[in-house]
């Protein structure tokens, strides 16, 4: 692949690493290419970044047609920078590129891309423990008509943003609201899928629960309001009379990165690891018959969030005893000590750059 890299004029300083938060402030350049149907994608460049010009009648901006994938750049005590687990961004891009009629990208080109961008923009990934550098690939349709119909035209692009611990004060153990109204997804949709949609229909009861002091909601099927799915944009997983039990993948749910990579590291301790339909009449029979030992939300962002409270039909229980479980900790130890090179990764999950 041809990568025409034009390089600013004007870079930027990076705020203190203390300061950085999470997608406020972005590294100085960013890739872009383009799809048309019959041609291919073509253009691949690297230019500085700033603002795009798209047509006021583009299909993204009408009928919702991108999609977006979430991983980061890790600095390690070496001073290396590497990614985690990046193909298996490139296979879950194309699962929801399929899905949404949108252009495909060759895994071995989205590999390409990445490694080159990342390369070009390393002094971005910062040194702290816990920081990183966030990366956003994401594609659009920008057919220049009214109308539903297949996407003919696309824009692929990069962008990359230095990013905080997560867990600048320590790991605090999140309270969740199990959402019985709206639904995020059913089966059959885009559940599965890491498109815009999705998280736009999550707002509003996410912004219920933040009225009423909780941190994320949990939700429920969309067909039966009966059996557990995610938690905000982050898979779930919990501990239930010495077994881990996390919802089935049954085409309503994202298949996380981290949740596979969980379930793969929980296995080979010996953990007995349970995918299946998990009833919220069964969880809150675990909670109050106290065989619910942990519970933990999984993602890119937090790697591993322990949950502390849970509210279902405003009445609210604690999980284990409102602290952090010794599983969900050596998960987060685990999974970090791997990301940022401070332990073998026996798994082969990391490329450096």
């Amino acid at each position: 692949m041809n990568i025409e890299i034009t390089k600013t004029t004007a870079p930027k300083t990076m705020p203190p690493e203390n300061e950085l938060g999470f997608g406020k402030v972005f590294s100085d350049h960013m890739f872009v290419m383009d799809y048309e149907s019959g041609k291919g994608w073509f253009n691949h460049r690297i230019v500085p970044f700033g603002n795009i010009s798209i047509h006021p009648a583009s299909t993204v901006l009408h009928y919702g047609a991108e999609i977006f994938e979430g991983l980061k750049a890790y600095r390690t005590e070496k001073g290396e920078v590497q990614l985690f687990r990046p193909r298996e961004n490139a296979k879950r891009m194309n699962s929801s590129a399929d899905r949404m009629c949108l252009p495909l990208i060759d895994e071995d080109d989205f590999m390409e891309i990445l490694t080159t961008f990342v390369e070009l923009e390393k002094d971005w990934v910062p040194h702290s423990f816990g920081t990183s550098l966030y990366l956003r690939p994401f594609l659009f349709g920008n057919d220049e008509s009214l109308g539903v119909h297949t996407v003919q035209h696309a824009t692929f692009m990069l962008i990359a943003s230095p990013s905080g611990s997560y867990y600048a004060e320590g790991i605090n153990p999140v309270k969740i609201l199990i959402e019985d109204e709206d639904v995020r997804a059913v089966k059959g949709g885009t559940g599965y899928t890491k498109c815009g949609g999705n998280y736009g229909a999550s707002t509003r009861a996410g912004e219920r629960a933040s009225k009423m002091g909780y941190s994320q909601v949990l939700w429920l099927d969309g067909v039966e309001r009966k059996y557990i799915e995610e938690v905000g944009a982050m898979n779930v997983m919990f501990k239930i009379g010495g077994k881990i039990v996390t919802p089935s993948l049954t085409g309503s749910i994202l298949p996380g990165i981290t949740r596979k990579s969980c379930i793969e590291v929980l296995k080979d301790h010996g953990y007995e690891v349970e995918e299946r339909l998990l009833s919220v009449d069964e969880l809150i029979s675990a909670l109050e018959n106290g065989t619910l030992e942990e519970a933990w939300g999984c993602g890119t962002a937090a790697v591993v969030s322990p949950i502390g409270k849970l509210c279902y039909k405003n009445k609210e229980y604690t999980v284990n005893n409102g602290g952090i479980g010794k599983v969900t900790s050596w998960l987060y130890d685990t999974l970090t000590s791997i990301q940022w090179g401070k332990s073998e990764d026996k798994y082969g999950w990391t490329l450096k750059i």
